[in-house]
């Protein structure tokens, strides 16, 4: 049997990235998945090249608005009957120095990348507690764990993410749900491939594997820490970064 049959998965920001390579891999993996993006346009592209792999929906939502991710989970809940894991993967980087730092920079990013997570996983416990089993996945960073130059308000985010991870680990054990999360180092996205070669040349020199991590490292990580294979992990920051802070 596959490891995530028929189990019920909701990602954020999965339209692309590394939500859109978890959504791929739980597919593989048997489980049916819900992919959530504030882009409508994205959304149906990534719809349209998973829909061969498995059962998938697509739905549109904005994590920083309460009701939206209300109506969207009881929309996932209506179709397929229970939601077993949510991934929070969501995310927006508005980088700059302390002293650079904007208002609207700073509380973007506190917004979608903290708020959101928590609105989302507010709004699916009480499906989770009642059918007595879930699987709270958040996607953090390294950032949160060891801060970095010009991102005072990504890392405040990550560093929370691991936080409320920790607290709902406890909060939700005793009723059947685990809370871990990922932290992700240097990985080859979209954006990095933007980046100037001497940028790129730097990040994969600081890594002792000496490159850099695939956005499928990050979903396998995802697929394991939600799987029975992961049934006594609660409360973990999985590191996903090729060693680069050891």
């Amino acid at each position: 049997m596959k490891r995530l049959q028929d189990r019920v998965a909701i990602i954020t920001g999965g339209a692309s990235g590394i939500g859109f390579a978890t959504a791929r891999r739980f597919l593989q993996e048997g489980a049916k998945v819900a992919i959530i993006d504030i882009r409508q346009e994205e959304g149906e592209a990534a719809l349209q090249q998973l829909q061969t792999a498995g059962d998938v929906q697509f739905f549109v939502a904005d994590v920083r608005h309460t009701q939206e991710i209300e109506t969207m989970v009881a929309q996932v809940h209506e179709h397929y009957g229970r939601i077993d894991i949510l991934i929070n993967n969501a995310g927006i980087t508005a980088d700059a120095t302390l002293a650079k730092m904007s208002d609207e920079a700073w509380q973007r990013v506190i917004d979608i990348n903290l708020t959101g997570v928590f609105a989302c996983t507010r709004a699916v416990i009480p499906h989770m507690i009642e059918q007595g089993y879930g699987r709270i996945l958040s996607t953090s960073s390294v950032v949160g764990l060891y801060g970095n130059f010009g991102q005072t308000n990504y890392a405040a985010t990550k560093a929370g993410v691991i936080a409320m991870t920790k607290t709902w680990a406890k909060e939700l054990g005793r009723k059947g749900i685990t809370a871990n999360a990922v932290a992700p180092g240097f990985i080859r996205t979209a954006m990095t491939e933007k980046m100037p070669e001497k940028v790129l040349t730097m990040m994969k020199e600081r890594v002792p594997l000496q490159r850099l991590g695939e956005v499928e490292d990050i979903a396998n990580a995802f697929v394991y820490l939600a799987s029975e294979e992961a049934s006594y992990v609660n409360g973990a920051v999985l590191s996903v970064d090729g060693g680069v802070n050891l």
